[in-house]
């Protein structure tokens, strides 16, 4: 059973960075894709970025484009969220999530089926 859990959420001023984790585990194959999404109060979940665990092949929403850099260490199973140039606009509960199967569309998980825990990023001055 594929298992995630998120890490690295916090209050950030506006113009601040933070980094998000994501450990994966279960995967009975090393090839698989992680997303990223998030969830603002009152607002449906959103996808903002991809990547593809074994040629790093990545995918951007455009809000976050050129703000935030997704990474990967294969060698830990983590994915890593960078987040850069924070705005207020950006609070939300980060989610990881993967397809278990291991199925994937592009730099993406085909499914979203596996969810992380969450972890709440607050960008307030």
């Amino acid at each position: 059973q594929v298992h995630l859990v998120e890490s690295g959420g916090g209050l950030v001023q506006p113009g601040g960075s933070l980094r998000l984790s994501c450990v994966a585990s279960g995967f009975t194959s090393g090839h698989y894709a992680i997303a990223w999404f998030r969830q603002a109060p009152g607002k449906g979940r959103e996808k903002i970025s991809c990547i593809e665990n074994l040629d790093g092949e990545t995918y951007y929403r455009g809000s976050v484009e050129g703000r935030f850099t997704v990474s990967r260490d294969r060698a830990k199973n983590t994915v890593y969220l960078q987040m850069d140039n924070l705005k207020p606009e950006d609070t939300a509960t980060y989610y990881c999530s993967t397809d278990p199967n291991g199925n994937i569309l592009g730099a993406c998980p085909a499914a979203t089926n596996s969810w992380g825990q969450g972890t709440q990023v607050t960008v307030s001055s």
